[in-house]
């Protein structure tokens, strides 16, 4: 079965009848439209597969590239007649370009009757780093762009400020998680925005599962998400509620105090996919915990785990091909309503438990990084004596690598690099921790210049540095750090960017730019001996620092 965009004409004159979409929040643990029905969420994932990042620490396959399939909207009118016919009333996409048009997209699903849910993050230079986590004011940006790109629509049902990003090895980067659900939702609330804000979580054993969600929802409403997502893979071929794991996993989460859904699910173990759990996912034995889930993938969509598009498009984009899988899950999602149950007058508001002080296998931290803030940040960049000036525009590769060699060479002079890293496991984050990557490596290269005597050599950095002609000869960085962030625990509801500071808003350039040997700002180009530039300095080793933050 194919469909062309000639099939949107007779869905156009539907849905031009349709009244504005009903709006959907949170009472309790529960989703509900304005008329009090109950809201269950009857999803797919919607996102064009971008191209898969290489790298060892890949292990999930996952890309480093994305298109925005919410600013196609010749795109959008050829999927709709299938999204509809197949009752498809949410779409979970994971990566947008806030700089683009999404009228016509996200104006038609809302005449359709379909909801979103918006991942703030984008692959590799927009997202929390699991090896290197920062919450940081390019990201809290990148967030914030996003948000106001798309809050004019009445079709955002929430936004995820993260995927997958703790793993039961990387249990420590879970408070910079939750600060930045915190500050979404606090920007959310400075602009009068109802819109949730979730997490979407990796499944593992019980034990981390549930502690990472109890951490997440833990604390105050101020701290807490309002949507627990679990991307869940366990029920596998006709399986039932006892041997596929969902009867435990509801158990456990049966006294569980927000939202909570399936952000993806769909195994691949036994094709083809029948999708019957989608008959317990929405059925009574299931509907007090959960509110529904997200079927991954409309688009083809390769992963480590193997391949799980449920339709085909063609090589001009004009058409789309449907699978068996794809009309077995259109065939579930059409009979299936989910019990108008409870009612939302008897639903109780949420309570927050107090965190736990400490769980067994589970590292993290209660306190929380600090707001990220762009005028205490600007201000120290602004007033460095050397300052990060790359030659090229994609600095995302070698800023990494320059961060390595700066902290590597303090070391062996007696600094540290504490100040721009920080611990989400105790808890102690350094001054400049909220800090971009740009700010961080000038305060690094700054540190360094002025321990040589300000020695101009000692700021170029392989052309990457220039001295600052502006600042002061004798107040030293770390000076002016505790001057220009003088409170690095404050935190505020943060205000939108004044500017686009950099490639975070858009489609992101690491991964697929074009870093050639020749260029003089290339990691592959640098040559150790001239970006120290004083002889007096022995450089060994210095490629394998300790620091990779980007």
């Amino acid at each position: 079965m194919f469909v062309s965009l000639r099939a949107f004409a007779a869905v156009a004159a539907l849905i031009s009848q349709v009244a504005a979409i009903p709006k959907v929040t949170r009472t309790g643990r529960y989703l509900y439209q304005e008329d009090g029905t109950r809201f269950y969420i009857k999803g797919i994932g919607y996102q064009v597969q971008g191209e898969v990042h290489e790298s060892d620490d890949n292990h999930f396959g996952e890309p480093g590239t994305f298109e925005d399939p919410l600013a196609d909207p010749d795109a959008c009118r050829r999927d709709l007649p299938l999204l509809t016919d197949a009752g498809v009333n949410t779409l979970r996409v994971y990566s947008v370009n806030s700089s683009l048009n999404h009228d016509e997209c996200m104006e038609m699903f809302s005449e359709a009757g379909i909801y979103t849910i918006i991942d703030l993050s984008i692959p590799l230079n927009g997202s929390i780093d699991r090896l290197a986590p920062s919450w940081s004011t390019n990201l809290l940006n990148l967030y914030i762009r996003t948000i106001d790109a798309f809050e004019k629509y009445d079709n955002v049902i929430a936004y995820n400020v993260g995927n997958e990003v703790v793993l039961t090895d990387s249990t420590e980067v879970a408070p910079y998680v939750k600060a930045a659900a915190r500050d979404t939702k606090a920007y959310l609330k400075s602009i009068g925005s109802e819109a949730l804000v979730g997490y979407a979580a990796i499944n593992g054993p019980s034990g981390f599962r549930k502690a990472l969600a109890d951490y997440l929802s833990c604390g105050s409403e101020e701290t807490a998400i309002d949507l627990y997502g679990l991307n869940e893979y366990t029920w596998c071929g006709d399986s039932s509620l006892t041997s596929s794991g969902y009867a435990s996993v509801t158990s456990q989460f049966a006294d569980y105090n927000v939202v909570a859904y399936f952000s993806e699910y769909g195994c691949i173990d036994r094709p083809p996919r029948l999708w019957t759990e989608v008959d317990a996912l929405f059925s009574s034995d299931m509907s007090d915990v959960w509110s529904g889930g997200i079927a991954f993938s409309y688009f083809p969509a390769q992963s480590a785990a193997g391949q799980f598009g449920l339709v085909t498009v063609s090589d001009d984009g004009s058409t789309v091909t449907v699978s068996e899988e794809f009309q077995n899950l259109a065939d579930h999602y059409s009979a299936v309503t989910g019990p108008n149950s409870p009612s939302r007058n008897s639903v109780p508001a949420s309570t927050y438990p107090a965190c736990a002080a400490s769980v067994a296998g589970f590292d993290a931290s209660n306190t929380l990084p600090a707001t990220p803030n762009e005028s205490a940040c600007n201000c120290l960049q602004s007033a460095l004596s050397c300052q990060f000036t790359p030659p090229i525009a994609d600095y995302s590769d070698i800023n990494g690598e320059l961060l390595n060699i700066g902290c590597s060479l303090l070391g062996e002079s007696g600094g540290s690099c504490d100040e721009i890293g920080g611990s989400g496991a105790t808890g102690i984050y350094g001054r400049l921790s909220g800090c971009d990557p740009v700010v961080k490596l000038s305060y690094v290269m700054s540190q360094f210049y002025e321990g040589e005597g300000r020695d101009a050599r000692a700021c170029s950095f392989s052309g990457n540095g220039t001295v600052n002609a502006a600042a002061s000869s004798t107040e030293s960085a770390e000076a002016l750090a505790s001057s220009c962030i003088a409170n690095p625990d404050a935190t505020f509801a943060p205000s939108a960017p004044a500017t686009d500071s950099g490639p975070a808003s858009g489609t992101p350039t690491r991964g697929s730019g074009n870093n050639n040997d020749g260029d003089a700002g290339s990691a592959a180009s640098l040559d150790v001996s001239a970006l120290v530039g004083v002889s007096s300095m022995a450089v060994v080793g210095v490629l394998s620092g300790i620091w990779a933050l980007v």
